[in-house]
């Protein structure tokens, strides 16, 4: 099966269905197939071949959804950005994964107007609303597609050829694309689907970006499975999503623990949601404060924790009914994977050992783009021959009944709000601050967003900069989960023994 399958099949079995509700606008599953078609036959005409790598560079959105079922109609490799991500990173991306399209809204074009003529291997730019004309680029207009053709392109991949290209932080400080095919994605919304219990009656309200593979999952499996998918740009304001909850009779929430905290600000106890089913958590484990508080709030809902990585979308889950005899465990392996923890030899360890997380499945990612040396880092030999398994950097214990227990990563990559974040990315944005001597990042432990970003910096005889002014600067360099929540002042950085910054000893305060 492949990815544009979900969409196609649904529209086979329920075409005058809602499909989606975004915007104050619903499609049904016969209306976003068709305009999917249309798309696709214009990003063909346009040039898009077999696995072409088309960036979707939108918010939330009709047109966002739209534009990852046409390019996998069109045979093309989606990769969907954040549209947080400055220029200079975003032209990144687009090299790096030489995409010969990018999808867009026309009102973004005139900030990329400088990027896109350093973009060599882009011949074509789509533009939701108007498509102001780019030097050397073609550009077209949504609103010029046609509004429907019936029949699909032909299908020209397989299940293992790729499907999509998920960019996330790497250890150099340049995001790396995580290659996902068919049967990668397939595998990943099978076993998730099958433990929530999903069903054609389900209604997902989704407020993760797209860009996110929690939240671009939530499209993929509503649709595979033939329910709704109620998407907003994000969390916004709390009470109109309250309202979404109820208006829309919503069945399943995705979120992480930001999220949560902002939803028990309000006074939920007078609010009645009959019809949540579900409440999923991944990114940080939930405290066991939350968990009780929204129980209080959703008191019919099961609460669902769980753990992933992108490079296998989903790792373990804890059943709901194990969430108050162990509420600190992240569950065990899903159905149809293997999950285990190996010593610094590869060898398994006893229950209650620390060890790194091994991930055996076929949801375990291709590899990394054009990164063989990161690949063979994250994929080796398994127990059987030729086969690969995925070691996730990502320290566990597991019980004697197989639960899982996170205690920390093996490198410095540090996860927040559920998204990977390169210490040395930012601290190549805080270099480039004028009175920046030596900048590290860190992170530290936070109970809500898991880690925290802690920069610590120190200045140039003579500078004078303030926490604001720091953080203006990384705020107008770096997608927001990246902007540091801790900044610290030094006059001395602590230092290895070989001279480099000794980051191990920038967790507590100066002084400390």
């Amino acid at each position: 099966m492949q990815v544009e399958q979900f969409l196609e099949a649904s529209a086979r079995r329920f075409p005058g269905k809602t499909a989606l509700v975004c915007d104050g606008q619903r499609w049904t599953y016969r209306q976003l197939d068709e305009r999917a078609n249309a798309i696709a036959y214009a990003l063909i005409t346009a040039g898009v071949r077999r696995s072409d790598r088309i960036a979707i560079y939108l918010d939330n959105s009709a047109d966002a959804v739209l534009a990852v079922f046409a390019v996998r109609k069109a045979g093309g490799v989606f990769l969907v950005i954040n549209p947080s991500v400055k220029p200079e990173k975003l032209a990144y991306i687009l090299n790096n994964c030489r995409a010969t399209a990018l999808v867009t809204d026309g009102r973004k074009l005139q900030t990329l107007e400088t990027l896109l003529p350093e973009t060599p291997h882009l011949t074509s730019v789509f533009a939701t609303g108007a498509a102001a004309d780019i030097p050397g680029k073609r550009t077209v207009s949504f609103d010029a597609v046609p509004a429907a053709i019936g029949e699909p392109p032909r299908k020209t991949c397989i299940d293992v050829d790729l499907a999509a290209l998920i960019y996330t932080s790497g250890s150099t400080g340049r995001p790396k694309g995580v290659m996902l095919t068919h049967l990668n994605i397939v595998s990943a919304a099978t076993s998730i689907t099958t433990y929530l219990e999903n069903t054609a009656e389900d209604i997902i309200l989704n407020v993760l970006p797209l860009s996110f593979d929690y939240g671009l999952y939530q499209v993929l499996m509503a649709f595979k499975i033939g329910g709704t998918i109620v998407l907003e740009k994000s969390v916004g304001y709390p009470y109109a999503l309250v309202e979404t909850l109820r208006r829309e009779k919503v069945t399943g929430f995705p979120i992480v623990p930001t999220i949560a905290s902002v939803l028990l600000q309000l006074n939920l106890k007078a609010q009645e949601f009959p019809h949540l089913r579900y409440i999923t958590n991944t990114a940080a484990v939930l405290p066991a404060e939350l968990i009780r508080r929204l129980r209080e709030a959703f008191p019919g809902a099961k609460i669902f924790s769980m753990y992933g990585l992108t490079e296998c979308k989903r790792v373990s889950y804890l059943p709901p009914d194990q969430i108050d005899i162990r509420p600190t465990s992240v569950g065990r392996g899903m159905p149809n994977e293997e999950v285990y923890v190996v010593d610094d030899f590869g060898a398994r360890v006893a229950p209650g050992v620390v060890g790194e997380l091994v991930v055996r499945g076929s949801n375990v990612m291709k590899g990394y783009w054009e990164l063989p040396d990161e690949t063979a880092r994250m994929l080796k030999p398994g127990p059987l021959p030729n086969e690969m398994v995925l070691y996730t950097g990502d320290l566990f214990r597991a019980d004697e009944e197989g639960y899982l227990y996170f205690i920390g990563r093996k490198d410095d990559i540090i996860k927040t709000r559920g998204e990977k974040v390169s210490p040395r990315e930012v601290e190549e944005v805080l270099h480039r601050l004028d009175g920046v001597a030596e900048a590290a990042v860190i992170g530290i432990p936070h109970e809500v967003l898991g880690q925290a970003i802690k920069a610590v910096v120190r200045l140039r005889p003579g500078a004078e900069l303030t926490r604001h002014d720091v953080l203006r600067h990384c705020a107008a360099h770096l997608e927001d989960f990246m902007v540091p929540q801790v900044v610290e002042f030094r006059d001395v950085m602590p230092q290895t023994t070989t001279g480099k910054i000794a980051k191990r000893e920038l967790s507590a305060p100066a002084g400390v």
